[in-house]
C-alpha cells in the first residue's frame, strides 16, 4: 500500500506510474489525499473541542473549589455541546479513515524505473534465453500423456476425489515431486536462506499485510466457518511473520526459505491451455522470501533471478527470463521478472517462476520496520519462486522423453534416486 503523504508529495510521479501500469482508476489519487485532507480537519477539530473540554474541567474544578456554583453550573453546561461535538468528530475521523484505507487498498504499487509501459505479455522484455528451442519432433507427446503412460499422474482419480485440478502423484511421479522440492530447498539452504515451515492458511489481516486481499479477482479458498483462507503462495504466511515487528537493521537482510501447498481457485481458467499440470488448483512450491534496506533491495532482486537461473540451469532445461511491463505485473509489485521453460512436446513457454520487488509497499501494509543509528525506516520485501513443482514436472518429462523412457538430469537423479522412467 502506497503512503498517503508519497501520494500527496509526488502526485506527478505517481500518475506517470499509473500510466505505464494501464491503470484506468488514477481518479483514486485525488480521492485518497482529498479524504486525508477531511481526515486532518476532523482531527484538528477533535482535538479542539477536547483541548476546550480540558480547559472548561479545570475551570469546573476551580469555581467549585473557590464556592461558586452557579458559574460551576454553567459551566458544566458549556461541556454537553462539547461532549456532542467529540462524539461526531470521532465518527466522522473513523469513517474518514476507513474510507482512506478503502482507497489506499485500490491503488497498485509504482513501478521501478526500469519497467516498460504496456498492457499485455505480449509487451513483456525478454532479457535472457538459455538455449534456441525447437519441437521434439514426430512421436513426441504432451506430459499428460506421458503421465498416464508411465503411471506417473492419475488426473481421472484426482478428479474422483476432489475435482480438475487436483492431480495424485503416484510412484516415480510422486518420488520425483519429493525429490525436486528437497533439491530446491537445499540449494535455497546453500544460498543463505533459513528454511521454515509455515502454516498452509492465514487470516484475514495476513492477506491484507501481503496485498491478497482484497481478492478483487476472487482468486483464494475461504474458510467461511474460522474466517480464515488457504494461501495462494509461501510468501504470505512467511512475509507475515514480521508483521508489526521493527527489525535491528544489524539483521538485515532476512533470507527465508519455504515449501508449501499452494491454493488457487483460478477461476474463469478453462481450455486447452489449462491441460494436464498447466494450471491447477492445488499445487507444491519452494518460495523464497527477503527483507532488505531500501538501497540494498534491487541488488538483491538481481541476486534473486540469478539464484533461480541457476536452478533451472541445473535442471537443464530451455529457459528464459522476461522483464514484466507495467501492465503485466502483479498489483503489489515494482518490478517483476518470470522465468518461462520451453514445452517441448507442446512446444510453448510455461512460466514457473515470478521474482519480485515489492519495494515498501507490503511493508506498509505490514507495519514491517527496521531502526539503527537513524529513524525508523519501512524496509523493502522481495520474493521469488524457487520454483513452482508443476510446469518444472511439465517441461522434465516431455523435453527429456526418449524410445527408451524418460532420462531425467544428472542433478534431478541424484535426488531422485533413479535416472530413467520407463
Amino acid at each position: 500500500m502506497l503512503q498517503v503523504s508519497y501520494l500527496r508529495d509526488n502526485k506527478d510521479l505517481v500518475l506517470q506510474g499509473l500510466a505505464k501500469r494501464n491503470f484506468k482508476q488514477s481518479s483514486l489519487v485525488d480521492d485518497a489525499i482529498r479524504h486525508d485532507d477531511d481526515r486532518k480537519k476532523y482531527q484538528f477539530d477533535l482535538d479542539q473541542n477536547l483541548a476546550e473540554m480540558n480547559r472548561i474541567s479545570k475551570e469546573i474544578g476551580m469555581f467549585m473549589k473557590e464556592g461558586r456554583k452557579e458559574e460551576a453550573e454553567a459551566a458544566k453546561a458549556k461541556t454537553a455541546q462539547f461532549k456532542e461535538n467529540v462524539q461526531n468528530l470521532q465518527q466522522q475521523l473513523k469513517d474518514s479513515e476507513a474510507k482512506l484505507q478503502e482507497i489506499l487498498y485500490l491503488i497498485p504499487n509504482i513501478p521501478f524505473e526500469k519497467v516498460k509501459a504496456g498492457t499485455t505479455s505480449d509487451d513483456n522484455e525478454i532479457i535472457f534465453q538459455s538455449h534456441d528451442v525447437h519441437g521434439l519432433g514426430e512421436g513426441a507427446i504432451p506430459h499428460w500423456e506421458l503421465a498416464k503412460k508411465y503411471n506417473l499422474i492419475d488426473f481421472e482419480l484426482g478428479v474422483k476425489i476432489a475435482g480438475a485440478g487436483f492431480p495424485v502423484y503416484l510412484g516415480k511421479g510422486a518420488r520425483l515431486q519429493r525429490a525436486l522440492v528437497q533439491f530446491f530447498l537445499d540449494r535455497n539452504v546453500e544460498a543463505g536462506y533459513e528454511e521454515v515451515n509455515p502454516p498452509h492458511v492465514v487470516n484475514e489481516a495476513s492477506g491484507y499485510g501481503t496485498g491478497q486481499l482484497p481478492d478483487k479477482e476472487g482468486q483464494m479458498y475461504f474458510i467461511n466457518e474460522d474466517n480464515l483462507y488457504l494461501i495462494p503462495t509461501a510468501e504470505v504466511p512467511v512475509t507475515n511473520m514480521y508483521r508489526d515487528v521493527i527489525i535491528d537493521e544489524a539483521d538485515l537482510p532476512v533470507k527465508n526459505t519455504a515449501f508449501s501447498q499452494c491454493y488457487r481457485r483460478e477461476a474463469g481458467s478453462y481450455g486447452a491451455h489449462v491441460r494436464g499440470l498447466n494450471r491447477l488448483h492445488q499445487f507444491e512450491k519452494v518460495e523464497i522470501v527477503r527483507l532488505e534496506k531500501p538501497e540494498n533491495s534491487y541488488a538483491a532482486l538481481e541476486e534473486m533471478v540469478e539464484h533461480v537461473k541457476g536452478l533451472l540451469t541445473d535442471l537443464e532445461l530451455p529457459f528464459r527470463i522476461l522483464r514484466l511491463c507495467g501492465g503485466d505485473m502483479g498489483f503489489t509489485s515494482a518490478m517483476t521478472y518470470d522465468f518461462e521453460v520451453w514445452s517441448a512436446a507442446q512446444e510453448k513457454w510455461l512460466e514457473v517462476s515470478s521474482v519480485s520487488n515489492f519495494e515498501t509497499f507490503q511493508a506498509n501494509r505490514l507495519k514491517c520496520r527496521f531502526k539503527g543509528s537513524g529513524k525508523t525506516q519501512l524496509v523493502h520485501t522481495l520474493n521469488g519462486s524457487a520454483l513452482a513443482l508443476p510446469r518444472i514436472m511439465a517441461a522434465l518429462l516431455e523435453n527429456n522423453q526418449t524410445a527408451d523412457g524418460i532420462k531425467l538430469p544428472a542433478k534431478v537423479a541424484e535426488y531422485a534416486r533413479f535416472d530413467i522412467i520407463g
